[in-house]
């Protein structure tokens, strides 16, 4: 069937004010939207756009939010009486900053650094620019809590342990608690991750070329709002899908095999390694062999 020449034939009719019915009408609507003039690419340029914003600002979140989440427990696991004023002032710090942006809506915070800075203090930064940063800070922000809830989860005496043995909070984190925290938290990182998806799209307010934005423009040319808004949900589903699907296989592989095998043999036993003693009937055929007389 030839797409191209029905998409005429209905038009015609369209332009003739013949009444069609909804499905043919939707065609219509829907050629123009995604297929005439070669429209598709316009919206594989928004996804584009809306997943490299996504990984990219998922990434410096986490980055962010583990140092934010470190420096927390560390102010709260302080000895009694014991207070570091550098660690009270970056707790502060970090309460603020996790406060304010979980607090308020991203769409005004895009407002507010995109066009709030240039008009107050002369900063001007690219849209992309803009768009990275501000949906890192809100990842940051919601990262820091998960992070800081999965280091709480881990049993106190793994910290106790480790600084028994002379590690620092530093290396107590790093070789520790985290590697144990970061499996507790990998469905919230997956959740973060589809969020940031859907989220992205507040970021047209500010011209971000992204899936959204795209909508927009095509709606604002052809009027064609649920044809292009069927468009964009499709796709906005389809990559929330397979990110849940890439999520599944990641922690499949973190939990590792279901079915194993017990190491039955204790090793404490044998601290001098495995010795397998002599046949003695092997020995008496080399004897012999030699012409040697072995008498047991």
């Amino acid at each position: 069937m030839n797409w191209a020449q029905l998409y005429a034939d209905l038009s015609a009719q369209l332009q003739a004010h013949v009444d069609l019915p909804f499905y043919q009408d939707f065609f219509v609507n829907f050629y123009r939207a995604f297929i005439d003039g070669a429209r598709w690419k316009l919206y594989l340029s928004g996804l584009r756009m809306t997943i490299e914003v996504t990984v990219l600002a998922l990434i410096m979140g986490i980055i962010l939010g583990v140092i934010v989440a470190v420096i927390r427990t560390a102010h709260d696991q302080q000895r009694p009486g014991r207070h570091n004023p550098i660690l009270f002032l970056l707790n502060t710090i970090g309460t603020i900053y996790t406060t304010v942006i979980r607090g308020t809506p991203m769409i005004v915070q895009a407002v507010f650094i995109y066009y709030g800075l240039l008009q107050v203090f002369g900063i001007k930064m690219g849209m992309w620019q803009a768009g990275f940063f501000i949906v890192s800070i809100n990842t940051g922000a919601y990262m820091a809590e998960t992070v800081r809830g999965g280091i709480v989860s881990i049993d106190p005496g793994q910290t106790e342990g480790a600084k028994a043995i002379g590690m620092t909070h530093f290396q107590t984190m790093v070789h520790v608690i985290l590697p144990q925290a970061f499996r507790n938290i990998i469905p919230q990182i997956g959740n973060n991750f589809i969020i940031n998806i859907k989220d992205t799209s507040v970021l047209s307010v500010i011209s971000i070329t992204d899936l959204f934005f795209v909508h927009k423009s095509v709606v604002g040319a052809l009027y064609t709002y649920f044809e292009s808004a069927a468009i964009v949900m499709v796709i906005y589903l389809t990559m929330t899908l397979f990110a849940s699907y890439l999520l599944r296989l990641w922690e499949k592989a973190l939990d590792g095999p279901q079915n194993y095998d017990l190491n039955t043999t204790d090793s404490l036993a044998y601290t001098s390694g495995m010795y397998n003693a002599p046949d003695p009937n092997h020995e008496s055929q080399n004897l012999d062999m030699k012409g040697g007389a072995a008498h047991v």
